[in-house]
């Protein structure tokens, strides 16, 4: 990932040198954090914000769990197979 790309599409290409002087590469862009970006100088909280809200954007979206019986209470069926039934005498 090109950060100075990055950035320009951001229009904060100001902050590029202290990107650049502090080693923030495609992978330690995506971790970066407020206090991260505090201590690259960034003292506009709207320019963090728009930062942390662009690498976000970038984290894989996890996939939604699958949904548990379709929203469906499931009733015991005393006759299904599998349960465990004491024999009548």
């Amino acid at each position: 990932m090109d950060v100075a790309e990055w950035l320009r599409g951001l229009g904060l290409d100001q902050y590029l040198p202290a990107f650049r002087a502090n080693d923030i590469d495609g992978e330690v862009l995506r971790r970066l954090t407020a206090e991260d970006l505090r201590e690259l100088g960034i003292a506009s909280i709207s320019h963090r914000h728009r930062l942390l809200d662009a690498t976000a954007a970038l984290h894989p979206h996890p996939d939604p769990p699958p949904p548990s019986g379709g929203g469906k209470l499931q009733s015991a069926n005393p006759g299904s197979p599998g349960q465990n039934r004491a024999p009548r005498l």
